[in-house]
């Protein structure tokens, strides 16, 4: 009879050619020590440099490698959750493949789950990006959790291990715009945080650039959150409110004869001024409406294009 393995550990894969093998070896070198049953899911991102030929190779070696290439590059965070959805295990952990997120530290990831936490996630407390890469994802979080009305810390990302009913709990969201911290920060359940060690990339740089963070943080608050829409319509409000006591100084100024003939360069600012205003809200109702337009979609977050293994 055919059982789960007890640990899978899902891997998003782009531009990581030169990382894998050494990414199996201690992966293998990790979950041997911890004497359970483990699969190892590895998701091409349609990488374009010959990652694909690499995870093969190594599914080819390695039974416990299984490999999945995706049609199209659809992003980290669709490609983590075709993984999830290819994963057996009892437990899964999510990793990046660049190896800042250490193999060694799931032994400590799986030991605190086992005191009867869901979720255990890693915490880098002192994370070995470079000084732009900090401040982009801090700033990037703090724009994000005012936005999207979370708290999610950013010194925590996906790396961390998940009992197989989170991850089902995920399937069940349905979102058409997926971003895996804010998920797992929904669904609740019983989470904890452990401090790991963080290191530096193995090689190469991150592929997500300040624009990027932007956009992805952009299109998850919209998706996610109404709150650009309360924002604006508390702005409109005062802005009523402001004009309405205008009016109120105004109409006393003329019983008392006090006004003087405006000029016309005081209307067309005025003009500008609440256009610009109209034009904002009408803009932000038209990116949810577009949002909720591609949900009734249905299209699916990501496609399988290849599949390689034993």
């Amino acid at each position: 009879m055919h059982t789960n393995p007890e640990i899978s550990v899902v891997i998003p894969v782009y531009r990581a050619e030169t990382i894998l093998q050494e990414l199996i070896n201690q992966l293998n070198i990790a979950l041997s020590s911890l004497k359970v049953s483990y699969e190892i899911v590895l998701v091409d991102d349609r990488s374009p440099d010959d990652s694909w030929a690499k995870m093969k190779a190594l599914s080819n070696e390695y039974d416990v490698v299984k490999s999945f290439r995706l049609s199209r590059n659809f992003g980290q965070h669709p490609a983590i959750m075709a993984g999830l959805h290819q994963s057996k295990g009892n437990w899964v952990v999510v990793m990046d493949c660049d190896l800042q997120d250490q193999p060694h530290e799931i032994i400590k990831l799986y030991n605190k789950a086992q005191e009867g936490f869901e979720i255990v996630l890693a915490k880098r407390t002192a994370r070995k990006d470079g000084l732009l890469k900090k401040i982009s994802s801090k700033l990037f979080y703090k724009v994000f959790n005012f936005f999207a009305g979370v708290d999610i810390n950013n010194e925590i990302g996906n790396f961390g291990i998940y009992q197989r009913k989170v991850i089902d709990s995920l399937f069940k969201l349905g979102d058409a715009l997926v971003f895996f911290p804010l998920f797992i920060q929904w669904v609740g359940f019983k989470k904890t945080e452990i401090s790991v060690d963080h290191a530096s990339r193995h090689e190469g740089k991150s592929s997500y650039s300040f624009l990027a963070l932007f956009r992805l943080a952009f299109n998850t608050i919209i998706s996610f959150s109404d709150k650009p829409l309360r924002l604006f319509l508390n702005l409109g409000i005062v802005i009523s409110f402001a004009s309405f006591l205008g009016a109120i100084y105004i109409l006393y100024r003329a019983l008392n004869n006090e006004i003087e003939v405006m000029g016309y360069s005081s209307i067309f600012i005025s003009i500008c001024f609440f256009s610009g205003l109209i034009i904002s809200f009408l803009g932000i109702i038209g990116i949810y409406l577009g949002k909720a337009f591609n949900q009734t979609k249905n299209r699916p977050i990501y496609i399988i294009d290849d599949v390689y293994h034993k």
